[in-house]
């Protein structure tokens, strides 16, 4: 008997999405929930899991391929074993789409375990095919596994973690049983590197941009040409804050179970100043501007695909520990390529730091529809006037990129000023003053 493979239903915001590679060619023996191919939207990576064991008989899409909901994929036989045979087919079969996939092999190291393809019944029903593989490869007891996913489910990088924490020869299976996230970063070919020359020879490299890189790319110039965006400075004295996180970091670690970063301190000072200036809280639909009047704070974080925004959704009513536990998870699952494409929609501003990077000043582009965007930089010491004396000072500049259609530039500084005063006087923020 045999079984059509089709493009699984992608979510509502996804129009299409590209076949990125294959993990399996005609001829290749599948064993039920393990993933056949790589689907990469413009935000994630998706797998395609087999529906039952069998024998991958013919594939009808080649990687590169854009697909859409439904769409025919492969024909698999079910029950059926490989033989010799058909194992030199898929050898063969393999070599057209050999160069195809080596473009793709950067993105397929990138897997997602779609949260939204697992049933919605008890105990394994609730696993997604990776996972419930992670877990039978290993036999573990899901139950025993703490899960971070929305409505407690149990994620891959739950397991991973779980696995982790065992002895190393215990752990080891885990490792080989994730072939794809083992081998991609050696297949992943080499970024060229500007200037230089390879044996005298002046070679030149043509790849393919990512979907992510596509749309990020897109969002970006769309912004620009829709908006008419204007960016203003300032700078923060990192002094308090930074004294204060050194008082209490430990403490808050250890009763907290998650470390004092900076961030929160930026989402909180953020959202007092969103307060008192609505506008930059706004965004704009046609002719009408639309106030939101909660806070979902967008945190963007870099990962090997691209840049990505996970939200923080009412920021406002959250307390520093279980933003700083938010942003970290989220940070997590963006690089391992876990997030879910409900934890990249909506915001309503966002923040982003290139301080990391070492980045002094810049002037970040808005993340439309939203109106505005907080740029945070590198902290480094400079010498300031204070009281009439020149002191040395932890300083950071700050930059606001606002859409100046409906933020007037008095309500853009005096943002920035807010932001810098509920920074230098963190205390206020706890009171609410």
């Amino acid at each position: 008997m045999t079984t059509e493979i089709r493009v699984p239903q992608l979510p509502e915001s996804v129009a299409d999405a590209t076949l990125v590679a294959w993990h399996k060619q005609p001829g290749d023996a599948i064993k039920r929930d393990e993933n056949l191919a790589d689907l990469e939207t413009d935000k994630v990576v998706l797998e395609v899991p087999a529906p039952a064991n069998g024998v991958v008989r013919e594939i009808k899409v080649q990687s590169g391929t854009v697909v859409t909901s439904g769409q025919l994929l492969a024909i698999i036989e079910v029950g059926a074993a490989a033989t010799a045979s058909t194992g030199k087919a898929a050898a063969s079969a393999s070599a057209p789409a050999s160069a195809t996939a080596a473009k793709a092999a950067s993105t397929a190291s990138v897997l997602l375990a779609a949260e939204g393809q697992a049933n919605s019944g008890d105990g394994a029903n609730k696993l997604s095919p990776s996972v419930r593989r992670l877990v039978e490869e290993n036999k573990l007891n899901p139950g025993a596994i703490p899960a971070s996913g929305k409505d407690g489910r149990l994620t891959k990088s739950d397991v991973v973690d779980f696995l982790g924490k065992k002895e190393p020869d215990t752990a080891a299976p885990a490792a080989r049983s994730e072939p794809a996230v083992a081998t991609a970063p050696a297949a992943r070919a080499p970024a060229p590197t500007p200037g230089a020359r390879q044996g005298g020879s002046r070679t030149e490299q043509r790849v393919t941009m990512t979907r992510l890189r596509q749309r990020i790319a897109q969002r970006l110039v769309e912004a620009q040409s829709t908006q008419a965006l204007l960016t203003s400075f300032n700078e923060v004295d990192m002094t308090a804050v930074m004294e204060l996180r050194n008082r209490y970091k430990d403490r808050f670690e250890k009763e907290q179970g998650v470390k004092l970063g900076f961030m929160s301190f930026f989402v909180k000072a953020s959202i007092e100043a969103l307060k008192k200036f609505p506008a930059v809280n706004a965004s704009v639909d046609g002719n009408d501007v639309i106030y939101h009047e909660y806070y979902d704070i967008g945190v963007a974080v870099s990962t090997d695909r691209g840049l990505m925004v996970p939200i923080v959704r009412d920021a406002d009513v959250k307390s520093f520990a279980t933003i700083e536990k938010e942003i970290g998870n989220f940070a997590k699952k963006a690089r391992e390529g876990t997030i879910a494409i409900e934890d990249l929609t909506g915001g309503t501003f966002t923040i982003t730091n290139g301080g990391v990077f070492g980045s002094l000043m810049s002037t970040p582009i808005v993340n439309a529809p939203q109106s505005a965007i907080l740029g945070m930089h590198k902290t480094q010491e400079r010498p300031m006037v204070v009281n009439g004396q020149i002191v040395i000072r932890p300083m950071m500049y700050l930059a606001v990129t606002y859409d100046h259609r409906i933020i007037d530039g008095r309500e853009a500084v005096q943002f920035l000023v807010t932001v810098k005063e509920s920074l230098e006087d963190p205390g206020r923020m706890l009171l609410g003053v």
